[in-house]
C-alpha cells in the first residue's frame, strides 16, 4: 500500500506517486497536431491513405486521417475512438476526437481536434493513365481477313472484365486506350504481366495461338534496357455452335478451352474429343449465325419431320435421344442432304 504525495490518499497502485485521480486531473491523455493534409485524385476521387489509395467519401477521409494521427500517452491505452465533423469550407474539415482510454485498468476519456485540409492531386495510376502510358500492347485477330463485331464485342468484354477483377488487388493494372485497326483490334496495357495473362486467358477461352515478341524502348536511369511486349492472339476462325469438318466428319462444335475441345457428329450424334494439336485443322462447314431454321411439322420415335427451309418439302431427320424439337430447329445442308444440328 501507498498513498498519493499530493491528496495523501492511501492507494494501492500509483504513477509517479500519484493516485490515478491525481494523476489524470487536468492531464491530456492525447493529442493532434495542428492540421493533417489529405491528398485526393482529381481524376479518380480516391484519396491517399499511407501510400495506399483508397475509395472514402471527404468527410470518412477525413475523420480517418484524424484517428490516424491521434498521439496517446505512453501510460494511457485506447480502448475505443469516436470522431465529429465539420466544415469549414468545402477543402477544410474541424474534426473532432473522443477517445475512450484505460489507464492502468482505470477507465478516462479525452478529447482532441484538429484541422482536415484536401490537397489535389493525381495519383500515379491516373498520371500514367492520362499521360497514356503502357508496357504491353494485346493485339486480338482472327484466323480471316476481318474480326467480326460480334467476336470484338466479346473478346474485349473478356478483357475488361479480367483487367477489373485484377485490378481490384493492384490498382497499378488498367487498359490505357483501345484502337480498332484492320483486321482486329489492339489493348494497350500498363503491364507486361497483365499482357501476358490476358493472351493466355484467350487462349483457353478459344484455343487460340499466342505470341509475343518484344521492343526495346530505352533505359532507365540506372542502366537497365526497358522492353515493350506485343502480346498477338489469333483467333481461330471456327467458333462454338458452328458446323464444322473433323476428320471428314460433320460435326457441330460444342465446346473449347486451353486443351482443345469437344464436337458433336451430325451423322450420329456421338461426342468425342479434339486434341489441341488438331485444333487448327477444323474446317468451317457453315457459321452458327449461319444456320437456317426448319419448322417441325411432326414427332416421331427418334426422328422428326420437318418443312425444308428451301423448297418447302418434308423431310425426316434423325434426332439424338432425349431431344426437344420444340417448333422450329437449326439445320443444315451437306451435299444437298439436309441434317439436325442440335
Amino acid at each position: 500500500m501507498s498513498f498519493c504525495v499530493k491528496c495523501g490518499k492511501d492507494c494501492e497502485e500509483s504513477l509517479n506517486g500519484l493516485c490515478i485521480d491525481c494523476w489524470l486531473d487536468g492531464r491530456k491523455l492525447t493529442s493532434l497536431p495542428h492540421h493533417i493534409d489529405v491528398r485526393v485524385c482529381t481524376n479518380c476521387g480516391e484519396f491517399d491513405c499511407g501510400g495506399r489509395w483508397v475509395a472514402k467519401t471527404w468527410d470518412r477521409a477525413a475523420t480517418d486521417a484524424a484517428v490516424d494521427a491521434l498521439e496517446v500517452l505512453r501510460d494511457a491505452e485506447v480502448v475505443d475512438v469516436d470522431a465529429e465533423w465539420e466544415n469549414q469550407d468545402p477543402y477544410v474539415f474541424v474534426v473532432r476526437v473522443f477517445a475512450k482510454c484505460s489507464v492502468m485498468g482505470y477507465p478516462a476519456e479525452d478529447e482532441s481536434s484538429t484541422i482536415v485540409r484536401i490537397k489535389n492531386t493525381v495519383c500515379t495510376r491516373c498520371s500514367r493513365q492520362l499521360g497514356s502510358y503502357y508496357e504491353a500492347i494485346l493485339q486480338i485477330r482472327t484466323g480471316t481477313k476481318e474480326l467480326s463485331d460480334e467476336m470484338r464485342e466479346e473478346t474485349l468484354a473478356l478483357v475488361e472484365g479480367s483487367v477489373a477483377r485484377q485490378a481490384a488487388n493492384n490498382r497499378s493494372l488498367f487498359i490505357t486506350k483501345m484502337e480498332i485497326v484492320k483486321g482486329g483490334v489492339d489493348v494497350y496495357l500498363s503491364s507486361m504481366s497483365l499482357g501476358k495473362s490476358l493472351a493466355r486467358e484467350l487462349s483457353d477461352i478459344y484455343c487460340a495461338e499466342t505470341n509475343e515478341s518484344p521492343k526495346l524502348v530505352g533505359q532507365t536511369s540506372d542502366g537497365q534496357d526497358m522492353y515493350r511486349i506485343t502480346y498477338l492472339v489469333r483467333l481461330p476462325a471456327y467458333h462454338v455452335g458452328d458446323v464444322v469438318i473433323h476428320d471428314g466428319r460433320y460435326c457441330k462444335l460444342l465446346r473449347v478451352s486451353g486443351s482443345g475441345g469437344r464436337v458433336l457428329d451430325l451423322m450420329n450424334f456421338r461426342e468425342s474429343a479434339v486434341r489441341k494439336a488438331d485444333m487448327p485443322d477444323l474446317k468451317v462447314h457453315e457459321a452458327a449465325g449461319e444456320l437456317r431454321e426448319a419448322a417441325v411439322i411432326s414427332i416421331g420415335d427418334g426422328e422428326i419431320q420437318v418443312m425444308h427451309p428451301d423448297n418447302y418439302s418434308t423431310v425426316d431427320l434423325r434426332v439424338p435421344e432425349g431431344y426437344d424439337a420444340g417448333e422450329a430447329v437449326k439445320v443444315t445442308t451437306i451435299d444437298d442432304v439436309l441434317y439436325l444440328v442440335p
